[in-house]
């Protein structure tokens, strides 16, 4: 990184800073209104407008989503934003919370204490090229960024170092953290960062994600959710000739699936549940002793750990059926929904106003059009206004997770969706790995970090902003405390993707980019 960019932004900012003062005016292409901006926030802002800064946190977000790693596996995607943040003067913490690719970057001292969410894994079988309207990987079957990770983690570490470098600048106290998180997808990281007490300083979460709308939310959303492998052992025999001398581990899931199934009926209708079979013998002809099977279980906090219990009753019921052992229950993890701070979504869509939606050029909405006519939606382009605040659904009907739940639960915190994702494009699809890449990313995720940087520096320099948000957690904590869904003795599953990940990192290796 160059000196010009972090280096206390020198001569040139302060040129930028007194032109703003004497003129009232910010010279850089976004205008902010200045009577409702501190010169701090202005600072970062400023900052974050300079092309070269914009360019460099955009090249940044490019190379990790042509890295493409999956939950555990991101050893160049962590080790690239540690080296940035560790370039811009913060101290990093790695290999934490037993998950090498999970660290801690801060900056500051002191009270009090802000924390930005990033996460960097990608999603199998998504791999496509970037910027392509219709469907085309780069390796058929290999990962992409089909949410958005790469511009999320890149946003993030461009807000931190915008906060650093206001405070550098004006010299007020308190700390800014990056908490780089690994395998959201799988929604591991977070209860072991939890349970490892890596926010239990913390004042205050500023969560983000890419999206096709400038928006936050208040409220309780998402579903909390049980990820857990069910193992069953067997005995082996010849299929053919002395079939009644084995019991089948892959008859036990099968049985098992068909109760979960036929469970569905009499389950509460905000409930979710899937599976994969990941283990159910290797030939037809020998009786499978070994078979597992990984589940999915949502639901509200208030049903979901009555319905895991439900589910590993029909894993023991198929066991006894067919003679088998349920061997193993293992919980991968389990988190909670997401309690948005209402106070904090308030102050942030203050600041997502403050800096508006991007502006497309033609070429963009030309991509976004072209990209909504393959999907068959409607052809309306880039987005073109910050959305109001999105309240909680007034009945539950069950929806995705993100463990960032998990850390709702002990810091008051909200969510800054920003914009870049071409609207009508697929969350977890090609669609979304070919929008998440280049330009309009560049420019969502610099629109994001402005307003995170700019939210950060509100609750570090204004008490009263940040009483409120506690205020109110304290009371959403008394309603509903927290107790981790977690087993004590659960370790995150560092092996899950290692076969499949070696498998095509050789091939995507030529493929990868540099900032």
């Amino acid at each position: 990184m160059k000196k010009s960019i972090l280096g206390g932004m020198g001569i040139v900012l302060l040129l930028v800073l007194a032109l703003t003062i004497i003129l009232g005016v910010n010279p850089n292409v976004t205008t902010y209104a200045q009577t409702t901006v501190s010169p701090e926030k202005q600072l970062a802002l400023t900052y974050l407008s300079q092309p070269q800064v914009v360019d460099y946190f955009g090249k940044i977000s490019d190379s990790i989503w042509s890295y493409a790693e999956l939950g555990l596996q991101e050893h160049k995607s962590s080790a690239l934003l540690i080296g940035v943040l560790e370039k811009a003067g913060f101290k990093v913490e790695k290999n934490l919370a037993g998950m090498p690719t999970c660290f801690v970057a801060s900056y500051g001292s002191g009270k009090p204490v802000i924390g930005i969410l990033a996460e960097y894994d990608a999603l199998p079988m998504l791999s496509q090229k970037g910027r392509v309207p219709t469907q085309d990987p780069v390796i058929s079957g290999a990962p992409g960024h089909g949410c958005g990770h790469n511009a999320q983690a890149s946003a993030a570490a461009a807000a931190v170092i915008a906060v650093k470098e206001a405070m550098v600048r004006y010299g007020f106290k308190g700390t800014i953290k990056f908490f780089g998180s690994p395998a959201e997808e799988t929604l591991i990281s977070r209860p072991y960062m939890v349970r490892a007490g890596l926010f239990k300083d913390v004042d205050a979460v500023i969560d983000n994600h890419g999206s096709a709308t400038f928006q936050t939310a208040t409220g309780i959303t998402g579903s909390g959710m049980f990820s857990t492998v069910f193992t069953f052992k067997g005995r082996t025999a010849h299929s053919g000739s002395i079939p009644w001398e084995g019991r089948s581990a892959l008859d036990a899931i099968e049985l098992m699936n068909h109760a979960t199934n036929m469970l569905r009926e009499h389950m509460f209708y905000s409930m979710r549940m899937h599976y994969v079979i990941t283990e159910g013998g290797e030939a037809p002809n020998v009786v499978p002793d070994r078979a597992s099977v990984w589940y999915f279980v949502r639901n509200s906090d208030d049903k979901l750990e009555s319905d895991h219990n439900r589910v590993i009753d029909a894993a023991r019921g198929a066991a006894i059926a067919t003679g088998t052992e349920l061997s193993q229950v293992k919980v991968l993890t389990a988190i909670h929904q997401r309690y948005n701070n209402k106070a904090a979504a308030e102050l942030f869509q203050k600041n997502m106003e403050l800096v508006g939606m991007p502006k497309w050029t033609d070429e963009e909405h030309a991509y976004a059009k072209a990209m909504q006519k393959t999907l068959k939606v409607k052809e309306e382009g880039m987005p073109s206004k910050v959305s109001p605040i999105q309240l909680p659904p007034s009945v539950f009907t069950g929806s995705g997770s993100s463990d960032v739940g998990e850390v709702s639960m002990i810091a008051p915190m909200a969510t800054i969706n920003f914009p870049g994702q071409v609207p009508g494009s697929v969350s977890h699809h090609w669609s979304r790995t070919s929008c998440n890449f280049g330009s309009t990313a560049w420019k969502g995720l610099n629109a994001g970090a402005k307003a995170m940087a700019a939210s950060a520096i509100d609750l570090l320099t204004l008490p009263a902003e940040l009483k409120k948000l506690q205020d109110e957690f304290a009371e959403t904590s008394k309603k509903y405390p927290y107790k981790p869904y977690l087993p004590a003795d659960a370790k995150p599953p560092l092996e899950m993707y290692d076969e499949l990940m070696g498998k095509y990192r050789p091939q995507m290796e030529k493929y990868y980019l540099n900032p």
